[in-house]
């Protein structure tokens, strides 16, 4: 009796995976010399972010928002902490929990970080609805597959 013959490999363009990957990618490189300026890495800038919305998260919040672990998370804080950027603080309530909060330094660059979904606009080409459109279509596969942000510590 021989062997099942393998299916074919569909080639990497026609797998959903890589073209998330290569688009994930082709926004990095959009946004590095953006970010590059503002002497901060992607992560840092989503670290960032994730505190613009809400000050005074702890690692733990930041890394669930993040949908990272929070042992990835901690070096970053502790890069932004270096910068300038950001102050870490035990809670008095419960030591175990870091909060993170923004220094004015850091409220400041969240302004000057308004060009970066403009650079990619005008990159894409596709306006603010086309690109709405289509990031509610990614989390939504996110979500189904599992892949959504968990509850804050």
């Amino acid at each position: 009796m021989s062997a099942p013959a393998s299916s074919p490999v569909r080639p990497l363009d026609d797998q959903l995976c890589f073209s998330l990957y290569a688009a994930s990618m082709a926004v990095s490189r959009v946004y590095k010399p953006m970010l590059d300026r503002l002497g901060i890495t992607y992560p840092q800038y989503l670290v960032l972010h994730a505190l613009w919305e809400e000050d005074g998260r702890t690692v733990g919040a930041i890394a669930a928002r993040l949908s990272l672990e929070p042992s990835t998370v901690t070096p970053l804080v502790k890069r932004l902490e270096a910068a300038g950027l950001a102050t870490r603080h035990r809670n008095p309530a419960d030591e175990r929990q870091v909060q993170v909060r923004l220094t004015a330094r850091g409220l400041s660059l969240r302004e000057e970080c308004g060009c970066l979904a403009e650079a990619l606009m005008a990159r894409s080409g596709m306006g603010p609805g086309a690109l709405g459109d289509l990031n509610v279509r990614v989390k939504a596969l996110r979500d189904a597959i599992g892949g959504g942000a968990t509850a804050p510590d």
